[in-house]
């Protein structure tokens, strides 16, 4: 079976990580230090934070140094993940998969072309053939998750699906950058208007009243602008955690898509 790098440790990276795991592959998922996703309940981006962290039923464990990374992904016990350089993980590893799952909407993707057998990218700006392989569309729609293996993803549409009516609002963006501190959980109960937060001491305060979907961990340094609050209206603190379904129709695509292309590598 193939060894799949993974680059976002967010609730699609952590999602195809997962599935691919669950397929037979090995997989090692790559973020830069203290990362700021926000829904943490359906990732594996605890373990950067606390060195270890349990998502679906699978463990993820914090590699410290670059060298442990291929050890770890050949023992097979728990999922490694490494904030260290890309490029010295990438090295270390010579993946055959390379799967770009940071979902950056703003940001030009970098050629991943080269960087493995098969290069996959996820979502807007990606173009097969030219800098990946096979791009898997990310927009909501009967072709989420679909392989594709000529041209490029759905462009941004900029609005995301609501939830019991609630689209946008039920974020919060943050106004400065800074440091993210909090006290609070996620499932966490909040009230509209209640303080969750702070960034660089300037208050985060919960939209709407529900549950905490989406919390940036506590110590994580944000730009501005970064999503690092949402709030599920329904109140239900278990929707909060597992692998979503965006995520997962996903997964399916590049589990797919490296089965195509790598067999039983």
């Amino acid at each position: 079976m193939a060894l799949v790098l993974i680059r976002g440790s967010g609730d699609v990276g952590s999602a195809v990580a997962l599935r691919l795991r669950e397929a037979g592959h090995r997989v090692v998922v790559h973020d830069e230090p203290r990362p700021a996703h926000a829904r943490r309940g359906m990732a594996l981006t605890d373990a950067f934070f606390e060195g270890a962290a349990s998502f679906g039923g699978v463990r993820a464990k914090r590699a410290r140094r670059v060298e442990d990374v291929p050890r770890m992904a050949d023992c097979g016990h728990a999922i490694p993940v490494s904030d260290a350089d890309f490029a010295e993980v990438a090295a270390a590893l010579r993946p055959d998969a390379l799967v770009d799952a940071r979902m950056r909407k703003h940001a030009a993707p970098e050629p991943l072309r080269g960087l493995a057998r098969l290069a996959v990218g996820l979502g807007p700006g990606f173009v097969a053939g030219e800098n990946a392989d096979v791009v898997v569309e990310t927009a909501w729609g009967e072709a989420l998750g679909a392989v594709i293996r000529a041209g490029g993803a759905r462009p941004l549409d900029g609005e995301p699906r609501a939830i019991d009516g609630h689209g946008r609002d039920r974020y919060v963006y943050a106004a400065v950058a800074g440091e993210f501190r909090t006290a609070h959980a996620i499932g966490d109960a909040v009230e509209c208007g209640e303080e969750v937060a702070t960034i660089a001491g300037s208050p985060v305060r919960a939209p709407l009243a529900g549950v905490l979907r989406g919390l940036t961990h506590d110590g994580a340094e944000v730009r501005a602008g970064a999503k690092v609050l949402e709030v599920d209206p329904r109140g239900d603190p278990a929707a909060a955690f597992g692998v979503g379904e965006r995520p997962d129709r996903i997964a399916a695509g590049v589990v797919a898509a490296v089965a195509e292309a790598l067999g039983g590598r």
